[in-house]
């Protein structure tokens, strides 16, 4: 809990800097813009108020993501900042399509910008100001886990770069008396539309569901396989309900002789473990059985092994268990997504069933997660 409020205050914090700065530069902006006569200062500008916007809703996001879990949504509101963050892209986005309407406007109709010294000083002081603001909110963003501060940060120095571009322009007016205006605010508008139409994608891909991060997963399985009793860790699967708040269901390969009391001391330690080590809550934790006193069911073991991973599609065999006294054997197999899992389960089930078709079988397929 104490985390969580350091976390929405820090979020907080930045986004009122964020705020502030691009207020500030969008008034000065503003005024080179229309005093120069600048479409491309002007677009800067009006770049500027929407990362404002932006960052007014990213306050909104972590205020309302921070509600506790209550009996309507008992695994909390964390999700709201993927929401918010699909609010901030649809207005890069919106912000991007203007720019560009306006600046294919000013090629058609073009107008001669007039720029003074004193325009070009305050564009090169933003140009600073936008790069310390946004490796400033993209370093807080990465430490607090805030997709949104994240994209806020890269978004300005993003903008940097493309008021360089502007700074640029004006330069190359004054020398050459050429006018780039409008074609610079086609490529700055370009950018922004990139940028939207990317952060849109990112958050639709939290939203939908992504594959977790490998070493994320890799981690909490090392971690469960310290316990002696565990001889491996299978179908970890990551549920993630908003930033620092992620659910799974694992299982675990222990061997046939535990009982139900020890298995439940292990898997109520492991549950411990896991969340103290990594904030990772285990909401279900499944078993499979090893045989231990078997050497015939290894031997078997090895070779529906090598049968299952002669196919490209067949990643990796767990959960092997054989009782020999009733003829059942029993495993699961991870399929790749090259193959329907009721095919892969059918062709497997007729190759098993011809080295040992004394054998009942029962094949679980498993997604490639």
């Amino acid at each position: 809990m104490k985390e969580q409020k350091t976390r929405e205050k820090a979020i907080i914090r930045t986004s009122i800097i964020g705020i502030l700065a691009n207020v500030f530069l969008a008034g000065f902006k503003a005024v080179v813009g229309l005093t120069a006569n600048s479409i491309a200062v002007i677009l800067d500008a009006v770049n500027n108020l929407s990362d404002a916007a932006s960052s007014v809703i990213t306050i909104i996001g972590a205020k309302l993501g921070a509600k506790l879990p209550d009996k309507k949504h008992p695994l909390g509101y964390g999700r709201i900042e993927y929401l918010s963050s699909m609010i901030i892209a649809a207005i890069v986005l919106y912000a991007g399509i203007t720019s560009l309407v306006e600046s294919v406007k000013k090629i058609i109709a073009p107008e001669t910008a007039d720029y003074s010294p004193l325009s070009l000083i305050i564009i090169s002081v933003a140009v600073v100001v936008k790069i310390i603001l946004g490796l400033y909110v993209r370093k807080q963003g990465k430490k607090h886990n805030s997709g949104a501060l994240v994209a806020s940060g890269s978004d300005a120095l993003f903008d940097a770069v493309l008021s360089v571009s502007v700074l640029l322009s004006a330069i190359v007016y004054l020398i050459w008396g050429v006018s780039l205006e409008a074609y610079v605010g086609v490529v700055i508008s370009v950018f922004i539309i990139k940028a939207g139409i990317e952060m849109m994608i990112e958050t639709v891909n939290e939203i939908l569901g992504k594959r977790s991060d490998r070493e994320e997963v890799s981690r909490i399985k090392k971690l469960i396989c310290e316990e002696p009793e565990v001889r491996g860790a299978y179908d970890l699967l990551i549920f993630n309900y908003g930033p620092n708040k992620n659910y799974a269901s694992v299982h675990l390969e222990l061997p046939d002789t535990m009982t139900v009391d020890e298995v439940d001391a292990l898997t109520r330690r492991v549950q411990a473990k896991i969340y103290l080590e990594t904030g990772v809550v285990l909401t279900a934790i499944g078993v499979y059985s090893y045989n231990t006193s078997d050497d015939e069911s290894a031997k078997i073991r090895n070779t529906v092994q090598k049968t299952v991973l002669s196919h490209d599609w067949a990643l990796q065999l767990h959960g092997f268990y054989m009782d020999a006294e009733n003829k059942t054997m029993r495993f699961d197999v991870v399929v790749s997504f090259d193959i329907e899992k009721a095919e892969a389960v059918c062709i497997l089930t007729e190759e098993i069933q011809a080295l040992y078709p004394d054998y009942s079988l029962l094949i679980a397929p498993d997604i490639d997660a």
